[in-house]
């Protein structure tokens, strides 16, 4: 069904068993796992899939080092094991990372766990050598029954400064590891997303639709691209809001405090140099403030990141001055011969974690623990609502498992499936193996008329759902777009018919990462609008709308240089 027949249907029919409101990574992977159980779900987002919090983390599928010496094993423990899976059912969409700790003292930090265990950790010790020797052990013992990537490596100075030439020379050594790198992280919410659909045709998914409010038996929604309503009845809410989750439950009207979400930006910087120095690893170390941060390879940039503030309402969270600022100083402590200033920034991105709130004064010590908050119904509730606080990228499937176990034992249903091993989109029938991928290209290619090149770029991109991409461009007129010769008119259609974008920006930050990598311009912003609209039925007037739209976003909200878009920045300056 389109979007208009799913709302029409729920007009006709609003009994459902659940409601999902928000479509980050949470709740998309508890659609998901939901749809696969055969249970008749409609998820609902006021924005894109996987646009706020969940478009806002550094990319990374990780076991969380640092949970280690705040006591999490448990939480370090689930989240190698997650990370491993995605890496297994995701392989077109997550990567090893290698990653590297610039260790400057010899013992300092060993008191962080026993002082955070008795409540007296105010802000935790640099990481020493010996602490970050104990936390690699750790790490390798989690994975010793699974092990997808080498084991850890302590550095000798010497090693460290082989490896990356740029360290601050008072280093005394560095650690090794690996984790994952997820570069297109809200593909796979898009992908699994559109699993669920086609597993189950009675699971929904709707973005841009926002939750109005509800009386206690039926919530009201709003389809924000026609501002028609229309109502359902659940037997279950599951708030999926992220750091808007005491805001959905006030529409809801159940006031909760559940939230105490702090808010983390990153930059985007096209900085050769780093990009060399960096050699396809992160340097992952602490700042002298106690915050952790990371610089990351990106294609051809390099990511920076992160803060850690509380922030009381997330809306319109952009990377601030400030925060900038802050990024421009700290590379000074671990790589102090890079300079990087505000002209190598390409893109930025913020949002807020949805942490649970805590009287913890140092953001970066609350704990990023999963849990299910629960409001009963009562005589003026008809359904109970599950708030899904905290998580991560990682541990996803693990909560929505959690979270799916909880809803089918209030429905009096049995779980039919579990999800460890089912492959995510593009990941299904992946080619691991170089001979094995050889094959797979050239009797796609064969198929589909596709030259080997450009099929080998749409695999790096969509995993095994290129062949669908590839068959999709050879039934048409196909060719380069203008500014962007890395994209092309019928691979935008594909994207515009088939992956449910209602806005421009929806193709330019989400499905692709042309936003992010800093190669939208104003030649290139036009190009996609007009293939989008080829297949979207915008007419004129809407597709410039949609151009300036998008160019607002990108300079308004993610500090694209507005001379990138000289023509539509000046609608929107």
């Amino acid at each position: 069904m389109n979007r208009s027949q799913i709302i029409d249907h729920y007009r006709q029919q609003p009994e459902i068993s659940v409601l999902i409101v928000g479509a980050g990574i949470n709740g998309i992977g508890t659609f998901r796992d939901l749809a696969l159980q055969g249970v008749d779900v409609l998820m609902v987002d006021k924005a894109d899939f996987c646009a706020a919090s969940s478009a806002a983390s550094s990319r990374q599928a990780h076991g969380g080092l640092r949970y280690l010496e705040h006591g999490d094993f448990r939480l370090v423990r689930e989240s190698l094991a997650e990370r491993n899976r995605l890496l297994r059912n995701a392989p077109h969409a997550v990567e090893p990372l290698p990653t590297t700790i610039p260790v400057f003292h010899w013992f300092s930090g060993l008191l962080n766990a026993p002082l955070k265990f008795l409540g007296l950790l105010k802000k935790p010790n640099e990481r020493g050598y010996l602490v970050v020797k104990i936390g690699m052990m750790f790490y390798d013992w989690f994975t010793r029954n699974d092990r997808m990537m080498p084991t850890h490596k302590m550095l000798n100075r010497e090693q460290a400064f082989k490896k990356h030439t740029a360290l601050n020379p008072d280093v005394i050594g560095a650690a090794t590891y690996y984790d994952c790198l997820m570069p297109q992280a809200e593909r796979i919410g898009l992908e699994l997303a559109l699993d669920a659909e086609a597993a189950n045709a009675d699971a929904h998914a709707l973005n841009y639709c926002t939750l109005i409010g509800g009386d206690g038996e039926s919530v009201e929604l709003r389809d924000e691209l026609t501002g028609e309503t229309f109502r359902v009845k659940p037997r279950l809410v599951i708030n999926a809001g992220g750091a808007w989750i005491d805001f959905v439950n006030g529409s809801l009207q159940r006031k909760t405090h559940f939230i105490g979400g702090t808010k983390g930006s990153h930059i985007v910087v096209d900085h050769p140099e780093l990009v060399r120095v960096l050699d396809g690893s992160v340097i992952y170390f602490e700042n002298t403030d106690g915050r952790t941060a990371i610089f990351m390879p990106f294609y051809d940039k390099a990511i920076i990141g992160a803060t850690d503030i509380y922030v009381d309402d997330p809306e319109g969270m952009v990377c601030s001055d400030e925060e900038i600022d802050y990024f421009l100083k700290f590379s000074d402590h671990v790589l102090p011969s890079i300079k990087v200033d505000r002209s190598h920034i390409v893109f930025h991105f913020s949002g807020v974690r949805p942490l649970p709130h805590t009287d913890v004064e140092f953001a970066g010590l609350v704990t990023r623990e999963h849990s299910i908050r629960e409001v009963a119904p009562d005589e003026s509730l008809r359904y109970p609502i599950y708030s899904l606080v905290g998580g991560k990228w990682t541990t996803f499937r693990a909560f929505a498992e959690q979270t799916t176990d909880k809803a089918l034992a209030y429905l009096q249903r049995a779980r039919r499936t579990g999800t460890h091993d089912i492959a995510i989109g593009g990941g299904a029938g992946y080619p691991h193996t170089p001979p094995e991928r050889e094959a797979w290209l050239a009797q796609t290619s064969s198929a589909t008329g596709v030259p080997l090149d450009r099929l080998t770029a749409l695999f790096e991109r969509y995993g095994t759902r290129a062949e669908a991409v590839a068959r999709y461009i050879a039934a048409g007129d196909d060719r380069s777009l203008a500014g962007l010769p890395s994209y092309s008119r019928r691979e935008t259609m594909f994207i515009a018919e088939h992956e449910k974008i209602a806005h421009l920006d929806d193709i330019v930050i989400r499905r692709t990462v042309i936003g992010l990598c800093g190669l939208v311009n104003s030649t290139s912003l036009r190009a996609l609008a007009e293939a989008a609209a080829e297949v979207t039925d915008w007419s004129a007037e809407q597709t410039e709308q949609e151009i300036t739209r998008a160019a607002d976003i990108l300079i308004r909200e993610h500090g694209v240089p507005a001379a990138r878009l000289a023509g539509v920045a000046a609608k929107v300056s």
